[in-house]
């Protein structure tokens, strides 16, 4: 009887601690219970999947509160966790660089439209921090080779074990460098995800208190690194430039696309906002 009455206890202790995290994080976030459980799959050293599916009559490890406790203060679950899907690879994350959103997936979507059949050879990641574009492609297409750059000394060191995870450092040279780096070469696909948001703008406090603002902020306009970089895009002849924009920024990386020779299309991502500019040389 004393073991039946422990076991329900141990079962109890895990549904009311995720039930009370849900209803604290509801503060901060948009999806409190999937936060809850993330964060306790965390600290079993689980999977969610296997949290939920797995039996139940285990208490909740002491690492928990804690955990729910950096949430609570608008810590991303990334940066907590470390770690990040995109596209069909799983990342290695960290405050030194952005977490990658599936907004930006719509530069590999436009990618693979653009190549089709064909494989792009050699890639460029601008811009690379996690290394989540140029992985994501190399991953994609198992002949390709590719360089990441990034200003960020500690932003190189993540993509650099994140590439050595993913078994993909032979492929993927990860460089520091800015966006004049591969100005002195054609290339057959540019990616680049650059800061692009204005300063003073609002963000969410988990981007404004957490996520390296020299990824984010881009002067006045948001528009400094757009004007800086799309001069210096080289394209082989087939090559594509996909850019990562903010929803009202379409008109004025057009602009400057057309001012450098390029042409454009704009590719909305899926909620319908503008999000990628799709640049080929002008023929």
């Amino acid at each position: 009887m004393e073991e039946a009455a422990e076991g329900r206890r141990q079962v109890v202790s895990v549904v009311s601690a995720l039930a009370a995290a849900a209803q604290r994080l509801a503060a901060v976030s948009d999806t409190p219970r999937l936060d809850a459980e993330l964060l306790m799959a965390h600290a079993l050293g689980t999977t969610r999947e296997a949290l939920l599916l797995g039996p139940r009559d285990i208490a909740p490890p002491d690492a928990f509160a804690g955990l729910v406790a950096r949430r609570l203060a608008y810590e991303p679950i990334a940066y907590i966790v470390g770690r990040r899907d995109f596209w069909t690879i799983e990342l290695d994350v960290g405050p030194d660089v952005l977490i990658p959103r599936p907004d930006s997936e719509t530069l590999i979507e436009a990618a693979i439209d653009h190549f089709g059949a064909r494989s792009p050879a050699r890639i460029l990641d601008l811009g690379t921090g996690s290394g989540a574009l140029l992985l994501a492609a190399l991953a994609h297409w198992p002949t390709a080779t590719g360089r990441g750059v990034d200003a960020s000394a500690g932003a190189l060191a993540v993509a650099r074990a994140n590439a050595v995870r993913l078994g993909l450092a032979d492929r993927a040279a990860i460089e520091p460098g800015d966006w004049s780096a591969g100005a002195a070469e054609d290339w057959d696909l540019i990616l680049c995800n650059p800061p692009y948001v204005a300063a003073g703008n609002a963000l969410p406090p988990e981007v404004a208190r957490h996520e390296p603002a020299s990824a984010l902020y881009a002067g006045p306009d948001g528009l400094d690194d757009y004007r800086a970089l799309v001069p210096q895009l080289r394209l082989a002849d087939g090559g594509v430039a996909c850019i990562e924009i903010g929803f009202t920024q379409a008109a004025a990386v057009s602009e400057l696309c057309k001012a450098s020779g390029l042409q454009s299309t704009v590719r909305q991502d899926l909620a319908g906002n503008d999000r990628c500019i799709v640049a080929t040389p002008q023929q």
